[in-house]
């Protein structure tokens, strides 16, 4: 059977850098760093003050106060980064065939902050349970793909997957496979989490994996460096249009770049630690170039999961050496969570939106806030500290890897008809 290829689109963000795409390509580019205190709530008792929180969004500005209350905050930044990836792509033009375009949207946690106030007010209460009709549908992780589904009414497969932090680089790699099989035109395929609340932070906070420096959040996130104390937690959702070659070209779609190859693994080492020498993500990279039938050689970039974690930083790079070899020196590597923080389930979207516009700009985003290599990272590797980087970009590859020891990988190129 004869695959057909995969391109690129469209795109849409709501990120903690902006709100749209090219508020968050700007910010890439700059180093900003999205991370501050929190407002959502009253942090005194917590151990971690700070966070990569979306500014300015008002849900007005999208929805009618009557539809607003229907969805969780995971939901509404979902709607939001998907409508804008939709309308990018032209495809809420005329003449679009619904029926086979398709919806996979990701979400690691869900409507978490619905689970919350609801589950609190009954806590609080006299023990009748007065809970709200949208309780259940606010919470559950797939309804944002059955929202976005409705809103376009776009009647292909549509499902949410969930693999932790690796879901909606799962979802990229599952909408490239129905495309290039035969079972749809076209996929919205992004993510969207929201949890920067009181469980949230407090949940990670005793896992001690989320950063706790309070007296300088801007610096909180730091892949790969010396001092590195956890994560920062983000929030928002991104889009990506994956669309079949041909469909795309007889509508005259602009193209962003072609989908190459995704690979999927399993660590099977621990619940929450990745092995201690990335070979499950060595196993992932491995299937996607394999997939794509490409050479180590063809990758000129490659958006890490980075995260700023004590272990992870030290696995993943050493992952990457055991799969390129001294290729891995020529590979501009960065951490975009450097700057948008850690989105959870939605990150491997916003990454991979991140990477699309790398391949088609030739342009590698800074990994920001690194002061002392640490020094189980082979100081060869090129992290892209500091700065931007011009440079051609052929290919890209982008991982994202889970709690659970699930590992994705996706690889973009430049499209050449």
């Amino acid at each position: 059977m004869e695959l057909r290829r995969v391109v690129v689109t469209g795109l849409g963000a709501v990120t903690p850098l902006g709100n749209t795409v090219p508020e968050v390509w700007k910010g890439l580019l700059n180093g900003v760093s999205g991370a501050d205190m929190i407002t959502r709530f009253d942090t005194t008792k917590f151990k971690t003050k700070f966070a990569c929180e979306v500014k300015g969004f008002d849900p007005l500005n999208f929805f009618d106060r009557k539809e607003a209350r229907k969805y969780d905050l995971y939901a509404q930044y979902g709607l939001v980064a998907a409508q804008e990836a939709v309308v990018d792509a032209g495809l809420d033009a005329e003449g679009i065939d619904g029926d086979r375009i398709g919806v996979i949207w990701a979400a690691g946690i869900g409507g978490i902050d619905t689970f919350l106030k609801e589950v609190g007010d009954f806590a609080r209460g006299d023990g009748t349970p007065r809970f709200n009709p949208f309780f259940i549908p606010k919470m559950i992780a797939d309804i944002t793909a059955g929202h976005i589904s409705i809103r376009n009414m776009f009647r292909g497969p549509n499902f949410a997957t969930v693999s932790a932090c690796a879901s909606s680089a799962n979802a990229m790699v599952d909408a490239f496979n129905y495309i290039r099989l035969g079972h749809a035109n076209a996929f919205v395929v992004g993510g969207s989490e929201a949890a920067i609340n009181e469980a949230g932070v407090g949940g990670f906070n005793a896992m001690h994996a989320i950063s706790t420096r309070n007296d300088d959040p801007k610096t909180g996130s730091r892949p790969f460096d010396a001092d590195r104390d956890g994560f920062v937690m983000g929030e928002g959702g991104a889009g990506i249009i994956f669309e079949e070659l041909e469909h795309a070209l007889a509508r005259g779609a602009k193209i962003y770049a072609e989908v190459a190859g995704g690979g999927l693994s399993a660590d099977a080492y621990h619940m929450t630690s990745p092995h201690p020498e990335g070979y499950g993500a060595m196993l992932a990279m491995q299937a996607a170039l394999r997939d794509a039938g490409m050479q180590k050689e063809d990758i000129d970039h490659l958006n890490t999961h980075g995260t700023s974690t004590p272990l992870g930083d030290i696995a993943e790079p050493l992952a990457i050496k055991n799969l390129f070899g001294e290729h891995a020196y020529n590979i501009s590597i960065n951490s975009t969570k450097s700057m948008t923080g850690h989105l959870l389930g939605a990150a491997g979207a916003v990454e991979g939106v991140a990477t699309v516009l790398a391949v088609q700009n030739d342009i590698v985003p800074p990994t920001i806030n690194h002061f002392n290599l640490d020094p189980n990272i082979d100081p060869k590797l090129d992290f892209t500290f500091g700065q931007a980087k011009k440079r051609v970009v052929n290919a890209a590859l982008s991982n994202t890897f889970g709690f659970g020891g699930h590992n994705a990988s996706i690889i973009f190129k430049k499209f050449k008809a």
